[in-house]
């Protein structure tokens, strides 16, 4: 049997998303049309069936009445065939992906966009967002993305680019970024903003964790096939954790301070997860984030079974201190009571609202730079260098295979980086 993943090459996604049949861009351009003049049921395509795609698409039809999951794609049949099988059961006939809209291979989601839906999940490794995001606005198709959107600069630009045109179309956007819909963090950030811990000095952030899942090679995998199974282990495919996990948390450090960091020094290492099934990234990272006027600001995260778990945030400022995920102590103290909404339902109610209000909402660019931020601090850990915040929107890094990759299935793991070793690009 071919191997799925080798049907067309990840550079020339960039190259031909702009180029989807005639008719396969219509059914969603007129979905959209149709629904903002009240049509009653808004069409979901599925992009990327794992664990977390799978969620979202639960979470997705959970938020709102009139929501269908209408089309599903993924590289590999085995994880669309189990993703139907738990949405069919989890949502009954919100569910409506016939056999005909199922699709498989590189290229699926070309197909699931040519579907006639009104919403895209786009949750496919991190490394494929930008060409996934790019198509789907093409397509005029509104969309829900999870974080982080890339895993270097060229696919931030990428991502800033597709955005800009989704506002120019009014097409809504919202990233996975649940703590931005999370009423004790709205809340909380807004005492912040407000100046109920005065000016802001410094803070911390932190994802430090145990270990995740791995997916073991087998005989029958190509290198491409088992990297993508495997895609956490692989910078090309997740950004390493710094960027696919940490994002979280960097994200609301920038709400927090308003303003993306100026520079970044970063440090980190691998020094417990060494074996091959592990890729290429690191297990931690430390990272002096240095906002405007000299403002900074530590992060840290970490991916080692055995060692103390601390995920959150800390913001200071000159009259207190706050855990924006709902409590300030200092001179205005308070304490954020009722989480009862799951932001992670919210996120998508607040896409849908703002489909169905015809008041497009478009936190594409917003996700891009806090996912450069991530990347900034993988950049300066893995090199030893300062990377500043005008470097990297320039940078022309780009960690996308040889299109050769794509055509044979043969992809050799690059080297771990080395600080003081490993070039600044």
């Amino acid at each position: 049997m071919p191997d799925p993943t080798t049907t067309t090459t990840r550079r020339d996604f960039l190259k031909t998303s702009a180029a989807v049949t005639t008719g396969a861009m219509i059914a969603p351009m007129a979905a959209g049309r149709l629904f903002a003049s009240g049509a009653d049921t808004l069409r979901v395509g599925l992009i990327g069936c794992g664990g977390r795609g799978t969620g979202a698409a639960i979470q997705c039809a959970q938020a709102a009445p009139g929501i269908e999951i209408v089309a599903m794609g993924d590289a590999f049949r085995d994880r669309l065939d189990g993703s139907a099988k738990h949405l069919a059961d989890q949502l009954g006939d919100r569910f409506r992906v016939h056999e005909e809209m199922r699709f498989t291979g590189i290229d699926a989601y070309k197909k699931v966009l040519g579907c006639g839906i009104d919403i895209a999940i786009l949750a496919t490794p991190p490394g494929f967002r930008p060409e996934h995001l790019r198509a789907a606005v093409d397509a005029g198709v509104h969309v829900f993305m999870e974080k982080p959107v890339a895993v270097d600069p060229v696919g931030v630009r990428v991502v800033i680019d597709a955005s800009a045109k989704a506002d120019a179309e009014g097409l809504s956007i919202v990233a996975g970024t649940q703590r931005r819909h999370q009423a004790s963090y709205l809340e909380t950030m807004q005492r912040i903003h407000d100046g109920a811990i005065g000016e802001l000095v410094g803070g911390q952030c932190y994802w430090n964790q145990g270990g995740l899942w791995v997916h073991e090679r087998k005989a029958e995998y190509s290198d491409l096939s088992w990297q993508i199974r495997n895609w956490l282990y692989f910078a090309w495919l997740s950004g390493d954790h710094i960027v696919e996990q940490h994002v979280h948390n960097l994200d609301v450090m920038n709400w927090a301070f308003r303003a993306n960091p100026v520079k970044v020094v970063g440090m980190g290492g691998r020094q417990v997860r060494t074996d091959s099934k592990y890729g290429n990234i690191f297990d931690h990272f430390s990272v002096e984030l240095e906002y405007p006027g000299g403002v900074r600001c530590q992060s840290l995260c970490r991916q080692i079974d055995g060692t103390a778990s601390r995920v959150g945030e800390r913001i200071v400022g000159t009259k207190g201190v706050a855990d924006p995920a709902g409590r300030i102590e200092g001179e205005n103290p308070y304490r954020h009571r009722d989480d009862s909404v799951n932001p992670y339902v919210q996120e998508h109610a607040d896409l849908i609202a703002s489909i169905r209000a015809g008041e497009p909402l478009n936190e594409g660019r917003r996700i891009a730079e806090s996912t450069l931020v991530a990347i900034m601090g993988r950049m300066s850990a893995y090199t030893g260098k300062e990377v500043t915040w005008d470097f990297a929107m320039k940078s022309t890094l780009d960690l996308t295979p040889p299109a050769e990759a794509f055509r044979t299935g043969v992809l050799d793991v690059p080297p771990v980086p080395v600080p003081g070793k490993s070039a600044l690009v």
